[in-house]
């Protein structure tokens, strides 16, 4: 993939510097985690739900921090040898994991939820009433102009 220079577009904008770097970064090849996998769904016109597979997991092992423009959850397994049992095969991952989500403006989390070894994180993207867009009414007769009023100049 070619590389793509941002910096004559740093001297003309503002404002624009976090897209500018997000879009550097996807030309940025890297090691993409695949675990644990995970599902992001429009569940409605503003809403959104990020599905992750945490089998193994229970709440106190997960952590969900939502930042400015990110979102992280983080997994801990716990030992589980506490009982002084041994594995013959460890087949179910027992790893930790941190996963990082870039969030739009105004998307923030509204609940989350754990159910049958499924981690659910629900958004939502509240947008400002002053962003709205908004409609303008027309004026059947237009508007009459503004009256000039008379003065006089006073000398002293």
């Amino acid at each position: 993939m070619r590389h793509v220079d941002f910096s004559p577009l740093y001297r003309s904008t503002v404002g624009f510097d976090r897209l500018f770097t997000m879009l550097d970064s996807l030309s940025q090849p890297e090691q993409v985690p695949s675990y644990p996998p995970y599902n992001i769904e429009r569940t409605g016109e503003n809403t959104y739900r990020i599905t992750m597979a945490v089998a193994g997991f229970d709440e106190t092992e997960l952590s969900i921090e939502s930042h400015a423009h990110a979102l992280i959850v983080k997994g801990e397994k716990r030992d589980e040898n506490a009982d002084g049992s041994e594995f013959l095969y460890r087949g179910i991952a027992k790893r930790a994991f941190e996963r990082r989500f870039q969030l739009a403006d105004h998307v923030e989390v509204t609940a989350a939820s754990l159910k049958n070894g499924l981690l659910h994180i629900d958004l939502l993207r509240s947008i400002p009433e002053a962003l709205k867009p908004r409609k303008i009414a027309i004026a059947a007769e237009p508007v009459e102009a503004p009256k000039a009023i008379e003065a006089q100049v006073v000398n002293n």
